[in-house]
């Protein structure tokens, strides 16, 4: 359990000091964009007040709020699974990324009233209009290893 947590802090602090970068260091909210090497890594500013790919964007602030009590809900719950059903330390560090990337995308919900989204990559011809953050690598990662690595339910008669 303690790996899972440990795993949820490095993704947390990793999203957190990354996009605390982004916004007072880079100052990418008034500039806009920065392409680092283009087109495979650009800085794009995006406030997402949606879920993925903009979903829901432009809501009620209720849908802010609905989506804070969602990612504590989800949290809590594979905190619970990995207490209760997980044995190997890559499910651990997995449920951890889920965790940390969940938490750290609704605190900036709580913080700025929208998720701080700023990576953006294309490749081989595909244009990505989208941007995203460490958090939510995080999320995408852990949730790649839990498919993969987690405990099978025990078979019951």
């Amino acid at each position: 359990m303690r790996l899972a947590l440990l795993s949820a802090l490095f993704w947390f602090a990793l999203d957190q000091i990354s996009k605390a970068y982004i916004l007072y260091g880079l100052d990418l909210a008034t500039r806009g964009a920065i392409d680092v090497l283009p087109p495979y890594l650009n800085f794009r500013m995006g406030w997402n007040t949606g879920i993925n790919f903009g979903l829901f964007a432009g809501s009620e602030d209720s849908t802010r709020w609905i989506l804070i009590a969602l990612a504590f809900v989800v949290s809590a719950w594979i905190l619970w699974w990995v207490r209760t059903s997980m044995t190997r330390k890559i499910a651990f560090l997995s449920a951890g990324a889920v965790v940390g990337g969940a938490i750290a995308n609704a605190f900036d919900r709580v913080i700025y009233g929208a998720v701080v989204d700023f990576l953006n990559s294309s490749c081989c011809g595909l244009d990505n209009p989208y941007a995203f953050n460490l958090a939510d690598v995080g999320i995408f990662l852990g949730a790649i290893g839990l498919l993969i690595f987690a405990d099978s339910p025990k078979n019951t008669p």
